[in-house]
C-alpha cells in the first residue's frame, strides 16, 4: 500500500483546543465590561473594551518578553500545540525525553508551560480584538438607525485593521517557534507587538475624545515634528534593542560608559547586521564572532544617548502645554526608568527583573508617544495669521468664550499651544 495513503491528515485538535482556551479567557473581560457598563451606550462599552484590551495586550507583551528571557521560546518546539497536544499535560512523555537528553536544553516541563501559557493568553487577546472588529460596525449601524447623536462609534476600519494585524502577529509567533528563534523573526514579532499597542491606543484616545466632545489640541509645527521624529527614533531603538536581546548581545559590554576598557572596542558591523541568518551564526554559516555581538550592543547604546536626549527635550516642551502635561510626566519618568534598567542590565549581569522592566518601559514609551500624537495636531500658523477674523470675534466667527469643543482661542493658543 502507498504510505502516502496511510498517512494521517493534519490534526486540527490543538488548534481547536487553543481557540477554545482563548475564548474562555476572553469571556471574563467581556463579561466584566458588559456588567460594568450595563445600561450604557455602545460607544462607552466599546471604549471600555478597547482600553481593557490595550491593558491586556501590554501585559501579553511583558509575558512574551518573560518567555524569551527565560529561554522558554522553544519550550514546545512545534506550533500551535505542544508535541501535537493541546497542553504540556498530554506531551509530558515527549518533554521528559527531551529534558533527559538535554537537562539544560530549551525543552523542560516548566518552559513548556510558560510557552503554552503565552499562546493561550495571545489567543485570548485575539478573541477580544475580534470582538471589537465585529461589534463596532454593528454598533455604527444601530447608531445610524436610532439617530442618537451621543453614540459616536469609531470607524469600523480601525478595529478591522487591528484584527488583521493581530493575525499577522500570530503568524510571526508561529514562525518564531518553527524557525527556531531566527533573530529577524523574533525582532519583527517584538515590533509587531508595539504596532498593535499603538493601534489600540489610537482607538482608546479617539473614543475618549468623542465622549468628551473635543478634538486634538493645536501645537506648533516644530513641536509636532519633534514628536514625530522622537517616535521614529524610538521605533528604531526598540528594533535595535530587540536585535540585542535576540542575539544575546547584552553582556558583550559589561562596563559603562566604557566597553571592554575602550571607548571604541573591536567591532564587526558586517556580521552584526546581517539580518537574515540563524541564531548564533553568520550568513555564511560560521559561528558569529564576538566582535559582531559587541557591535550589536554598542550601536544600541550609542543610539540610546540620542533617544534619551530627544525624550528629555520633548518632555520639557510638552510640560509647557497644560493639556499635554500628563504625557510629559510619563515620558520623563519612563525615560529615567529606561536609563536605570539599561545600566542594570549591563552592570548587574542582565537580571530578569531589569530586562523585563526595560522591555516594558520601551512598550510604555511607544504607547505614551502615540497618546501624545493623538491628543495633538499641527497648527496651521500661516493660514491662521492670513485669515482675517470678523470684528469682535474669535476664529471661525466665534468669540473666545464660545469656541467649539476641541478648539483653542487665539489668546489661549499663544500661551498653551506654542511652547
Amino acid at each position: 500500500m502507498n504510505p502516502m495513503q496511510t498517512a494521517p491528515p493534519y490534526d486540527l485538535a490543538p488548534v481547536a483546543w487553543l481557540m477554545g482556551v482563548g475564548i474562555l479567557l476572553a469571556l471574563g473581560p467581556l463579561f466584566w465590561v458588559w456588567r460594568r457598563n450595563a445600561g450604557a451606550g455602545a460607544a462607552r462599552r466599546l471604549h471600555q473594551l478597547t482600553v481593557l484590551t490595550l491593558f491586556l495586550t501590554f501585559d501579553l507583551t511583558l509575558f512574551g518578553a518573560f518567555t524569551r528571557l527565560s529561554d522558554s521560546g522553544l519550550g514546545c518546539p512545534d506550533w500551535p500545540g505542544c508535541y501535537g497536544n493541546a497542553s504540556p499535560v498530554g506531551a509530558r512523555h515527549d518533554i521528559a525525553m527531551a529534558q533527559a537528553a538535554q537537562p539544560t536544553g530549551p525543552v523542560t516541563h516548566g518552559k513548556a508551560w510558560v510557552e503554552m501559557t503565552h499562546r493561550y493568553l495571545a489567543t485570548g487577546v485575539g478573541v477580544l480584538i475580534m470582538s471589537l472588529a465585529f461589534a463596532t460596525p454593528r454598533a455604527r449601524r444601530r447608531g445610524r438607525q436610532t439617530g442618537a447623536p451621543h453614540e459616536r462609534v469609531l470607524s469600523a476600519w480601525w478595529p478591522a485593521a487591528t484584527l488583521v494585524w493581530v493575525c499577522l502577529q500570530g503568524a510571526f509567533g508561529a514562525l518564531t517557534v518553527t524557525w527556531k528563534l531566527y533573530p529577524a523573526i523574533v525582532t519583527l514579532h517584538l515590533l509587531g507587538a508595539v504596532v498593535l499597542l499603538a493601534l489600540l491606543c489610537i482607538q482608546a484616545v479617539r473614543y475618549r475624545q468623542a465622549a468628551a466632545g473635543r478634538g486634538a489640541i493645536g501645537v506648533s509645527p516644530g513641536l509636532r515634528n519633534l514628536m514625530v521624529g522622537t517616535s521614529a527614533l524610538l521605533v528604531l531603538q526598540i528594533a535595535l534593542g530587540g536585535w540585542v536581546s535576540t542575539n544575546y548581545a547584552v553582556l558583550a559590554c559589561t562596563q559603562f560608559p566604557l566597553c571592554q576598557n575602550s571607548w571604541w572596542p573591536p567591532m564587526d558591523f558586517t556580521q552584526a547586521f546581517q539580518v537574515w541568518r540563524p541564531l548564533g551564526e553568520s550568513a555564511a554559516g560560521a559561528a558569529l564572532d564576538f566582535s559582531a555581538l559587541t557591535a550589536i550592543h554598542y550601536v544600541h547604546r550609542l543610539m540610546a544617548y540620542g533617544v534619551f536626549a530627544a525624550l528629555g527635550v520633548l518632555a520639557w516642551r510638552l510640560r509647557r502645554i497644560a493639556e499635554l502635561r500628563p504625557q510629559a510626566a510619563w515620558l520623563a519618568g519612563l525615560a529615567l526608568m529606561q536609563l536605570a534598567t539599561g545600566l542594570g542590565n549591563v552592570l548587574l549581569g542582565w537580571p530578569l527583573v531589569a530586562a523585563l522592566l526595560h522591555t516594558g518601559g520601551a512598550a510604555a514609551l511607544a504607547v505614551v508617544l502615540t497618546w501624545a500624537l493623538c491628543e495633538s495636531r499641527r497648527e496651521r500658523v500661516a493660514a491662521d495669521a492670513a485669515a482675517p477674523a470678523p470684528h469682535g470675534s474669535g476664529k471661525d466667527g466665534a468669540s473666545p468664550r464660545e469656541a467649539r469643543p476641541g478648539q483653542v482661542s487665539g489668546a489661549a493658543r499663544s500661551t498653551k499651544a506654542y511652547p
